[in-house]
């Protein structure tokens, strides 16, 4: 009897009463029902119109008193149809919510037991970090074979009880956010959530563990300035708490605390790397690759796109079993026997939390290869774990050599980059000094900017400027060490191969376990 075909406009009609709903209903505010009723007797010219909430007992008892009059009709027939009208409304209602509720709720994908095995395999499988790193290239992601791995693995680490997080540094438009959201494909839709803008309050209002393990994706720090509080908060604490004043349905004013739990991953971009440094100490920086090389792998893909010789079906393949890899992953603590033997190069800088990021990703590399351990337990509380090998540190010191190296650099991403550009430029042309006009015309780089770059490495001693007399005019500059970055590199790749030497003519003691463990075995 209730028709809602017009949005605008339902009607309930009866054999006796004809009731138009004006503007329909709200289907938030759930403890009223507030509505423009038209009603009208049927072959009646007579019409009342009226605005009222239908929970209102005594409203209604005096709308079917007004109603009677104007419409001349018993008061029985008129309060039993605004009961059925009232009922009709709510059932309504609730449907529509629970439809709403049921198509904003991201479906999680169950495994076949083929999907499932095929996963399982490739987990299983010799070689797994570097077949990995094929299949995210299957999926579309052009070069960059260090840094989606890296992205990868920070990525998988959200199921882990000590995420990591990163964030994508890079001039404008070299493809910090492309990067970022091609890797984030390779991730179950119902473990991560994408932010584009945010209030500063909107985490507070999460559901206490909606962002559990989850990993958030902001497309640019810039535009979430107002987040980035709670945002470190639930980083390093892993948990977040608003103490807010609140008014109950009796007007009684009280506080409550709104808690939202992690962990977290956090993944950003920005072109602005000495304006997040707060964040960027809880993060891996990964630097993108600005280099011509990179340039022409990306041209041409886009010229073998747009001539449409790009199997997307493929990359659609990779990716999807991708996320079925990252289905098949379950939560299991890392043990690493061999931490109390790493230390890290003397040249980091701030390593206390650098040294709990490094431990932290050898961690993340286990956990990506559970399938290949043994599962152990605890002795003590019979806890599952599985142990990290000596194999797992050494993937895990050539991957994240590039990330000790930036870590350890007294200068900015983009300052390095322009530095190693102009390095290069010199080397080719065999020359010791250089003028800034000569630079920017070659290098393509802004006054201002160039500016700001020579600052930086006048500052640190990394260049140094260059006259003719003493009290003349600069007439160019010099850099002061050409190899000190080559230096840097060597320094940190001896000093993480010691680690290893260390662990190897060591003796490890081994964990006791239960007899869950050798039962298992």
């Amino acid at each position: 009897m209730l028709n809602t075909t017009n949005p605008h406009n339902y009607n309930y009609i009866t054999k006796e009463i004809e009731i138009h709903i004006l503007g329909g209903i709200k289907f938030n505010n759930l403890d009223r029902m507030r509505v423009t009723l038209s009603i009208k007797k049927l072959k009646n010219h007579n019409v009342l119109r009226h605005s009222i909430d239908l929970y209102n007992d005594n409203m209604v008892e005096k709308l079917v008193r007004k109603t009677a009059e104007r419409i001349e009709m018993g008061t029985t027939i008129i309060r039993e149809t605004l009961q059925n009208l009232t009922s009709a409304l709510e059932q309504y209602r609730t449907c529509e919510l629970a439809r709403e509720a049921e198509e904003g709720q991201i479906q999680t994908k169950q495994l076949s037991k083929k999907e499932q095995q095929a996963a399982e395999k490739f987990l299983k499988s010799k070689d797994l970090l570097s077949k990995t790193n094929k299949l995210i290239g299957d999926s579309g992601v052009i070069g960059e074979e260090v840094n989606r791995l890296l992205m990868y693995l920070i990525f998988t680490s959200r199921k882990t009880s000590n995420p990591l997080h990163c964030i994508s540094l890079g001039s404008s438009g070299v493809g910090k956010t492309h990067l970022q959201s091609k890797v984030a494909e390779l991730i179950p839709e119902e473990d991560k959530i994408e932010i584009t803008v945010l209030s500063a309050n909107a985490f507070y209002y999460f559901n206490r563990t909606e962002l559990r393990n989850k990993l958030i994706l902001i497309e640019d720090l810039d535009g979430a300035e107002s987040v980035l509080y709670p945002l470190r908060e639930l980083q390093s604490k892993r948990r977040i708490t608003k103490t807010v004043v609140h008014k109950d349905t009796k007007g009684t004013t009280k506080t409550i605390h709104l808690t939202v739990e992690g962990p977290v991953s956090v993944s950003g971009c920005t072109t602005q790397e000495s304006i997040y440094e707060d964040n960027s100490n809880r993060n891996f920086l990964l630097y993108i690759d600005e280099s011509s090389d990179q340039d022409q792998k990306i041209m041409h893909y886009q010229r073998l796109l747009s001539a449409g010789k790009v199997n997307k079906d493929k990359e659609f393949m990779a990716a999807r079993f991708l996320r079925d890899v990252q289905r098949t992953l379950q939560p299991i603590k890392v043990v690493n026997r061999y931490a109390e033997f790493l230390d890290l190069p003397e040249s980091v800088f701030k390593p206390r939390r650098t040294n709990s990021h490094y431990l932290q990703f050898i961690e993340a590399v286990t956990f990506y290869k559970q399938a290949q351990r043994t599962k152990k337990y605890d002795e003590q509380s019979g806890e599952e774990y599985i142990e990290t090998t000596i194999e797992d540190i050494e993937e895990a010191n050539e991957l994240i050599k590039e990330v000790l190296l930036r870590k350890s650099d007294e200068i900015t991403g983009a300052c390095r980059n322009y530095l190693e550009e102009l390095k290069k430029y010199l080397l080719q042309n065999k020359q010791t000094t250089f003028t800034a006009l000569e630079i920017r015309r070659k290098l393509k780089v802004k006054k201002t900017t160039q500016w700001r770059y020579h600052k930086q490495l006048i500052e640190s001693y990394y260049i140094k400027k260059q006259r003719k007399k003493k009290g003349e005019t600069i007439v160019g500059y010099e850099i002061t060490n050409p190899n000190e970055y080559k230096e840097l590199e060597e320094a940190i790749s001896k000093s993480l191969q010691e680690c290893i030497i260390k662990i190897n003519s060591s003796t490890v003691p081994t964990r006791s376990t239960s007899k869950m463990e050798q039962i298992t075995s």
